[in-house]
């Protein structure tokens, strides 16, 4: 082997509705991503107990989630679509990811902080192991590349850390196995098992923002559904949103250095630009001078246009969860496949009898 095979793998967790955030800025460029790539989506059900342990329905959010995958445009014949408690090497590739990590990287993960909050004590070992459980979603496919937003970037250098360690821990025992290849850390050649993985992020919208608060994320956890759009909602549920949107009460700025300090126009372009495969600059140049009374119809427009499709074959998938069931079904078999053959090679390097 002279290099690593590219592979493309990333996951969203099944917990509450999708919006319009997570399609702008993971599913969208999921399905642009398996033109030119091998890819492997999951939904990432065993990372939701660690936002919360019982689920009403565990189920039925695994299925919705399918559901935006494949009426996005991913297509499960072609790729591997899966849910990741039916390939149990991710929790045996995560034990050993787990002695692996340091105990100091790990307490400089800012997600675990901020979810955990002041009462750190009281959080589950499984919120704070969590980046250790995501290295090894990537990594027990050996992957290449992760499509994710800035805010799960540290986690993906976490992965790179864990995958590195586990190269020069284990450099003598990978280069007779054959299974790795040359890269160099500093000036010294490392046979490396693991790739470092890269992220992928890019888009005009990376990070869509509340439309009732433009300095907060979009969020599934706000208690005002009106802070985002989901993606089973109608029509008239976009034009409602969008219309009750948060703004200020000047023009739009005909440049984009006049978004600065505008949180919530700023947003509102960046969502139009990423629905129009524009740039803010693009749009700008189209509106500016404009009143939000005359740009949000035309937000409106262009938001049920792109997402209308999507939630017709959402709600259609939705009444055959039987399909549902058999593309996670085919998608697992065809993913453990992949990720025994890592886990037996990784075996061999550590030493189990098997």
């Amino acid at each position: 082997m002279t290099e690593f095979k590219p592979l493309v793998f990333s996951g969203v967790q099944p917990t509450g509705n999708l919006h319009l955030g997570n399609y702008l800025g993971a599913i969208r460029k999921f399905v642009a991503l398996q033109e030119n790539n091998d890819c492997i989506y999951c939904v990432v059900d065993l990372h939701a107990l660690t936002a919360q342990l019982v689920h009403e329905d565990m189920a039925t959010q695994i299925r919705s989630i399918t559901a935006a995958f494949l009426a996005a445009g991913i297509d499960p014949k072609k790729h591997i679509v899966f849910n990741q408690s039916q390939v149990p090497q991710h929790a045996e590739l995560a034990w050993i990811f787990n002695c692996v990590a340091r105990i100091g990287w790990m307490n400089r993960m800012t997600q675990f902080k901020d979810k955990a909050g002041k009462d750190r004590e009281q959080a589950s070992l499984g919120l704070y192991a969590y980046p250790s459980l995501m290295a090894a979603d990537i990594l027990v496919y050996r992957a290449t590349h992760v499509p994710v937003g800035e805010d799960q970037k540290q986690h993906l250098e976490l992965a790179r850390d864990i995958a590195m360690k586990f190269n020069l821990d284990f450099h003598d025992k990978i280069k007779p196995t054959g299974l790795g290849i040359d890269i160099k850390v500093g000036e010294e050649p490392v046979h490396a098992y693991f790739p470092m993985v890269e992220p992928l992020i890019d888009g005009p919208a990376p990070r869509v923002m509340s439309l009732k608060d433009g300095t907060k994320k979009m969020s599934k956890s706000d208690p005002s559904d009106l802070s985002r759009i989901n993606l089973m909602d109608d029509p008239d549920a976009i034009s409602k949103k969008i219309r009750k949107a948060k703004t200020d009460p000047d023009a739009l700025p005909s440049e984009t250095e006049g978004l600065k300090g505008r949180p919530e126009a700023d947003n509102l372009v960046g969502i139009f630009a990423a629905l129009a495969d524009k740039s803010k600059a693009d749009v700008l140049s189209e509106f500016g001078g404009q009143q939000f009374s005359v740009f949000k119809p035309a937000l409106i427009d262009l938001a049920v246009a792109a997402l209308g499709p999507i939630n017709a074959e959402m709600r259609r998938l939705m009444e055959d969860p039987g399909h549902i069931d058999a593309v996670l079904r085919d998608g697992g078999e065809r993913a453990r496949t992949r990720a025994e053959k890592t886990m037996n090679e990784v075996r061999d390097i550590i030493g189990f009898v098997r």
